[in-house]
């Protein structure tokens, strides 16, 4: 398969040092500068691979290790980055980082729910189980993604300085986002997705840099 020629020259291209491919090159690049553990890219490239062949994820065991691989870890390389070889305040921001990763997955889920069922036939929430996707089962994964972002809310005063407004942009946003899905039924999550308008992200930026600036973090 292509991602396993990918995963090939990946390793090629950490070991030679450089490689043609310049996503792969600035990448390994950055692995070896910020020592991100070979474990992260092996959970994001098996999420990557049952993308291939994986359409339905009936129990949180099966979701919460596709999420780790697709979402979690790539927060937690950032993390790598922001904290710069601080191994303890890396530590400190792990469940946090995770935390983050796992609520903007699930809310993109969510976002992406029509498109996910009728074009890519992917199921990604046990929640739903055999039933229909309605305004209960909608409810029960908002609060599942609440109290993610109730954690990874904690980790953002703690985070560097040349890290911490872009995390609180994102963090905004994706919290606009889940709001905007909380108050649309769950006939039209399946029928639309929701957007955030370009006035709203205006706003949403304009939010962040006034709580950066007065330092209300």
């Amino acid at each position: 398969m292509l991602i396993d020629k990918f995963e090939r020259d990946y390793y090629d291209a950490y070991i030679s040092g450089i490689s043609l491919n310049p996503v792969l090159h600035s990448f390994q690049v950055i692995v070896k500068r910020y020592q991100i553990p070979n474990e992260l890219i092996q959970s994001f490239l098996k999420s990557m691979k049952a993308d291939l062949y994986k359409t339905t994820y009936s129990c949180k065991s099966e979701i919460d290790e596709y999420i780790y691989g697709s979402a979690d870890v790539v927060g937690l390389m950032c993390l790598k980055v922001f904290t710069d070889k601080d191994d303890e305040l890396y530590e400190k921001l792990k469940l946090p980082a995770k935390r983050l990763g796992s609520a903007f997955q699930k809310v993109n889920f969510l976002r992406d729910l029509k498109s996910d069922l009728e074009i890519l036939d992917r199921q990604y929430f046990p929640e739903i189980g055999d039933g229909p996707f309605d305004d209960d089962v909608k409810a029960e994964i908002i609060i599942d993604i609440e109290k993610d972002f109730q954690v990874a809310r904690q980790g953002i005063p703690n985070l560097p300085e040349d890290a911490k407004l872009a995390v609180l942009i994102a963090f905004y946003y994706y919290q606009r986002l889940l709001n905007k899905i909380r108050h649309t039924p769950a006939s039209k999550l399946l029928a639309a997705r929701i957007r955030i308008s370009g006035t709203h992200k205006m706003v949403l930026l304009a939010k962040a840099l006034a709580v950066y600036r007065l330092k209300m973090i």
